[in-house]
């Protein structure tokens, strides 16, 4: 049986049921065209059986009726697209008008195919240009490709979440128009169509059929909700140009084989080939793609930026890449690119009372220097303006007398300057280059690089922040360690001076003597480690150790032997060791110790008490000072640099809970005033042994 006969009748069938399922759907006018192309497929596919039932290849008939067919599908496809959210009347009236011309293109075809038939207008229907794009083959790729370009451009500008219901549309057409470029591309080569391609043709048509009617299904009257995309826009109007292009190269082509005698294989393989490179040179070319892209903002859509797209790229630019100068870069080309630009260069406030150049981007003779109060930086803080320069130069009046600086108007491809801008702060400025695109300089882009420098503007100052605070931290880890160590010159020398004020009533006292000798030596060892200290540049490094907590007390309170008043040790566990550094830990304990025995009268009374409560070392230190109440506990005593204290660093205390805190345990304080304070001190224990009974300072000594 006749393989083409059986594949168009079973795609006259398929869209006999299409059309029968969109009359039940009748309604709106777009479901109107849809059911006359539905219909015009059915009585094509069916003619086109007829045509093999009695062994005609193609009737004048068929062919007519496959532009009209083709026309349907195309006309309907553009009435998808021209209900696109976003597009300027203009631009649809335009594409109204294209549709109009697309069906007196199909109109001209169908006068070419009757004038041929009953030859008719020979003349006409002879000369070249019209032969090439009336032809048979030719303009039937010609309509593929209008068609492809159409799918591509109604899926891609349909919202993600609404493509469920055009998608299979876009597969069924877009199938049934890539096989007729298939087929018709194949005659425009072998000057032939081939039967066996076109008696496949039918079949896949009816394969097509199910998948438009998917979608029909789910848009009972093809109203969607198509948004346009400026990218895709840009994008299918370059496919659809190389298309024509390489289409009128095509036929160009095919002449030059015709009629170039002995040498047309040379020269149209040359002239392909050079067709073909020039293609790509124009479709890499950033300047012209600059250009057209201004072209189709301008004719095609109410504003020249879709600013969701600028944004997010703009964003994406000052987001990516490492902080510090490669964002001033980062910063001018995000900016420059919104206007095509490829060039700009950065000022900001580096050094006191002068923007410095921070970095230029491809803009050459950008190297001077401005006073921060000039009249650019006031003009710049008052208007907020984006400065054209090339019409400040032919028209200054409109900039109220401003006197741009000799170096700004030397810039020779200088085109805008922007303010940078935070909180009405003048914090700098950008130059950019001129645009590839040819942008016109309207509210539009001044309101545009004003926003964006803005941010831009934001980004710049938090990175100065950053590194102010980097700084900062620098100095503060410095300025803290030569607190600590002034703070430990301190005790130091109040140690030294309580020995020379005693020192006249018992230099003749052996036992005062070896103390003195003994401390003298301490102190010694303790200024030879601040000095190795401050040779470094950093602070010392901590050892941790196990340390016996009892014999670390006994030798604090030993050295404390100078004061007249002498602390009570009790310890009621024998051996109770922590893990700590040996010197932090002796100097914490002692500053609080030398803290109760400066408050403390004569007469008073101190008891150091060591313990262990679970797992915690327990040490108390209690006075009988003059106390402290809760208000100047909780809010000022540790507290950094508050002392109550003339002469004092106000650190000690901050240290003692720091570390305290670093070793994972906690103090505690209570206190009266003028009754006295307790220190509790919690320090996690490593190995311990008790025993009974309690031990005082006499029985350890």
């Amino acid at each position: 049986m006749n393989a083409t006969l059986i594949s168009y009748g079973f795609a006259s069938v398929a869209f006999v049921a299409l059309s029968a399922m969109a009359v039940s759907r009748r309604g709106a006018n777009r479901t109107g065209m849809f059911m006359a192309a539905s219909v015009i497929s059915a009585l094509w596919a069916g003619l086109a059986a007829l045509d093999a039932y009695h062994g005609q290849h193609i009737s004048s008939l068929t062919a007519i009726t496959e532009l009209l067919r083709d026309a349907a599908w195309l006309y309907f496809l553009l009435d998808l697209v021209n209900q696109r959210q976003g597009m300027q009347p203009k631009t649809m009236s335009i594409l109204r008008v294209a549709g109009y011309v697309m069906l007196a293109y199909c109109a001209l075809l169908i006068v070419r195919i009757v004038a041929d038939s009953l030859s008719i207008f020979p003349g006409l229907v002879d000369l070249p240009i019209l032969d090439t794009l009336l032809g048979g083959a030719v303009s039937r790729v010609i309509l593929a490709v209008l068609g492809m370009a159409l799918v591509e451009q109604l899926f891609r500008s349909t919202r993600s979440e609404d493509r469920w219901g055009i998608k299979y549309l876009c597969f069924g057409l877009g199938g049934m128009l890539v096989y007729d470029f298939y087929l018709y591309s194949d005659a425009m080569l072998f000057q032939h169509i081939d039967a066996e391609i076109w008696a496949g043709r039918g079949i896949v048509n009816a394969l097509s059929v199910p998948l438009i009617a998917i979608s029909a299904k789910r848009n009972p009257n093809w109203d969607l909700r198509v948004t346009v995309s400026r990218r895709l826009f840009f994008h299918t109007a370059a496919l659809l140009g190389a298309g024509v292009y390489l289409l009128i190269m095509a036929g160009a082509g095919y002449y030059i084989r015709t009629f170039g005698g002995e040498w047309s294989s040379i020269l149209q393989a040359a002239f392909l080939f050079g067709a073909f490179v020039i293609l790509l040179s124009v479709l890499f070319s950033g300047t012209l793609r600059a250009r057209v892209r201004v072209f189709l903002s301008k004719h095609f859509f109410s504003y020249t930026y879709d600013y969701r797209d600028e944004w997010l790229n703009f964003t994406r630019i000052l987001s990516q890449g490492d902080p510090g100068e490669q964002l001033c870069t980062r910063a001018i080309q995000a900016v420059a690119g919104l206007v095509e630009s490829q060039s700009g260069a950065l000022w900001l406030t580096r050094e006191p009372h002068r923007f410095t150049r921070i970095v230029s981007w491809n803009l050459h003779h950008a190297d001077g220097e401005e006073p921060v109060d000039g009249a650019l930086a006031e003009f710049l803080t008052q208007r907020e303006w984006v400065i054209n320069l090339d019409e400040y130069r032919s028209q200054p009046e409109l900039y109220e007398g401003l006197q741009l600086p000799a170096w700004i108007n030397a810039i020779p491809d200088a085109w805008l300057l922007a303010p940078l801008l935070v909180r009405d702060k003048l914090i700098g400025f950008m130059i950019i280059g001129r645009s590839l695109g040819k942008i016109p300089f309207n509210w539009e882009v001044s309101d545009l690089i004003k926003t964006a420098a803005r941010q831009a503007a934001a980004n710049l100052a938090q990175m100065e922040a950053a590194e102010a605070l980097t700084v900062a931290r620098q100095f503060e880890s410095f300025n803290r360690m030569a607190a600590f160590v002034v703070h430990d010159l301190k005790n130091l020398i109040a140690q030294q001076s309580l020995l020379v004020s005693n020192a006249g009533k018992y230099k003749h006292n052996p036992e005062f003597v070896d103390d003195m000798i003994s401390t003298v030596e301490s102190s010694v060892a303790r200024m030879d480690r601040l000095l190795q200290q401050l040779k470094g540049g950093q602070p010392a490094v901590l050892t941790e150790q196990k340390i016996e907590l009892g014999g670390l007390l006994s030798e604090i309170i030993g050295e404390k032997h100078v004061y007249r008043l002498k602390p009570v040790l009790q310890i009621d566990v024998a051996s109770i060791e922590v893990n700590a550094d040996h010197e932090r830990l002796k100097r914490v304990l002692g500053h609080i110790l030398q803290n109760a025995l400066e408050a403390t009268p004569y007469d008073g009374h101190i008891e150091v008490h060591l313990s262990l409560q679970d797992d915690d070392a327990v040490i108390d230190i209690t006075d009988t000072g003059c106390g402290m109440d809760d208000a100047f506990i909780r809010e000022r005593l540790f507290r950094p640099f508050d002392s109550t204290k003339g002469s004092g660093m106000g650190i000690g205390a901050y240290e003692c809970r720091e570390y305290i805190l670093e070793l994972g345990g906690r103090i505690d304080v209570t206190s009266t005033p003028g009754q006295g304070t307790t220190f509790n001190i919690h320090i996690p224990a490593e190995n311990t042994r008790r025993e009974t009974g309690n031990l005082t300072q006499g029985e350890i000594a």
